[in-house]
């Protein structure tokens, strides 16, 4: 596994903790690295972990309401906690950070493999490909990561969206 993928990995679940315990901002990344985590992890991929996290709670407003416009007869909170926070955690890259759409698509769909259901990962696809699509209509996307950080994303072994 990459070591964007564990950050990945590790931002989820400092989305759930902050879901379930209401922890925000600093307090929760230092109570992941410290109590939560598990295994060792590079610092590169730590602070990705981190900046993911908390930047995904800093503009939650804007995340739920790309992701409110696309998932038709659903509540954000009636969402399962893992679906929404890989929804969040996806809908955040796509909009604060240079790693390509697609790729963020895989990983989320990677990573909601591994820690929800089949369906989950069709409605996650679902969700995830309609926003894309609208965002590739307000600013098509340029593909800002070097060749070495999208080998590192595991995207040649991630599948492409359905």
């Amino acid at each position: 596994m990459g070591s964007r993928r564990k950050a990945r990995e590790c931002a989820l679940q400092m989305l759930f903790a902050a879901d379930v315990a209401g922890t925000r901002g600093d307090e929760l990344a230092r109570t992941f690295w410290s109590e939560l985590a598990d295994g060792e992890i590079e610092p590169g991929a730590q602070e990705f972990a981190t900046r993911l996290a908390i930047g995904t709670l800093a503009n939650l407003e804007e995340v739920d309401e790309r992701i409110r416009s696309r998932a038709e007869h659903w509540r954000i909170t009636r969402m399962a906690l893992v679906d929404r926070n890989v929804l969040r955690l996806a809908v955040y890259e796509f909009l604060k950070e240079a790693t390509p759409r697609t790729v963020t698509i895989n990983e989320a769909l990677e990573i909601a493999r591994r820690f929800s259901t089949y369906e989950a990962t069709q409605f996650i696809n679902g969700i995830l490909d309609a926003i894309k699509r609208d965002l590739d209509q307000e600013s098509p996307e340029a593909n800002t990561m070097t060749g070495e950080e999208i080998a590192d994303d595991d995207s040649s072994e991630a599948e492409q969206p359905v």
